[in-house]
């Protein structure tokens, strides 16, 4: 079962033009321990940030934005907003030529051209599929998101476009590597699902007929985040290096002083 996460003080406005913004700070680590608030967080992208959003981002002492999305998704929503002082780090966890048929016929298709490409259970299997490949073929990046956060890049703010699965599994990793427990991560990933959150579904037919519940039941299991996405995940580290230990010092190469030293800079020790 999920656990409840603590009701602890943290920093989440509601943001204006950025979705499923939260600190990741309070989650509990397996020896007692607790992330650090104001260190690591989380959203959607930041193209469509206001002047009061940018405003609220620049108080947050950043030091790293990670940007997750790949030159399609920054050609459709456009390029984050600037933030003096901050290091912008585009990091794509997608090539942009993966499934770019698929993504236009989810935006431009009718509801019997969905039907084909998203019934039947064609949309989830494509989001577990999604979720095991960046496991198994983004370490190199994901070694690199660790390492510079263990060296100077925190605080830092993790956002892909709907902040919801590459930044998801990204958060999730950069978690397992500080040994939160693996529950408490799959708590804060659903949180994603909270309706002031959940990323603005855009269709070229934004009528009633290519809005229609029909449509969005189907478009459902591509925006939400399920449990079951995530757990692909962390099954599929299970599957190829057998342990979290293994993937992290085989497969991402990460030292244990260089766990030892992200440690030190998120969390807090009981």
């Amino acid at each position: 079962m999920t656990q409840q996460l603590p009701q602890v003080p943290s920093t989440e406005p509601e943001l204006a033009g950025v979705r499923n913004f939260r600190d990741v700070g309070g989650l509990p680590t397996g020896d007692g321990g607790r992330v650090r608030h104001g260190r690591l967080f989380r959203s959607g992208h930041l193209a469509h940030a206001t002047e009061s959003d940018a405003a609220f981002l620049s108080t947050l002492g950043l030091h790293t934005i990670f940007d997750f999305r790949n030159a399609a998704d920054q050609k459709l929503e456009g390029p984050d907003v600037e933030l003096p002082g901050v290091r912008n780090v585009n990091l794509p966890l997608s090539d942009p030529a993966d499934g770019a048929e698929f993504w236009k016929m989810v935006r431009d298709g009718d509801l019997d051209q969905l039907k084909a490409i998203l019934a039947d259970g064609k949309a989830a299997g494509r989001m577990t599929a999604s979720y095991r490949s960046i496991i198994t073929q983004r370490t190199a990046e994901h070694s690199r998101v660790l390492h510079a956060l263990a060296e100077d890049s925190v605080p830092a703010l993790m956002h892909c476009a709907a902040g919801k699965d590459r930044a998801g599994i990204s958060i999730a990793v950069s978690l397992l590597a500080v040994g939160v427990e693996r529950d408490a991560i799959e708590a804060d990933y659903l949180k994603s699902n909270d309706p002031h959150r959940r990323y603005v579904v855009r269709r070229s037919d934004d009528s009633p007929a290519g809005m229609s519940p029909e449509v969005m039941e189907l478009l459902s299991p591509l925006f939400d985040a399920r449990a079951e996405y995530l757990d692909a995940a962390f099954d599929t580290i299970a599957q190829t290096w057998g342990t979290t230990e293994r993937y992290l010092s085989e497969g991402l190469k990460v030292s244990p002083e260089t766990r030892e030293r992200l440690r030190e800079r998120l969390i807090d020790r009981a």
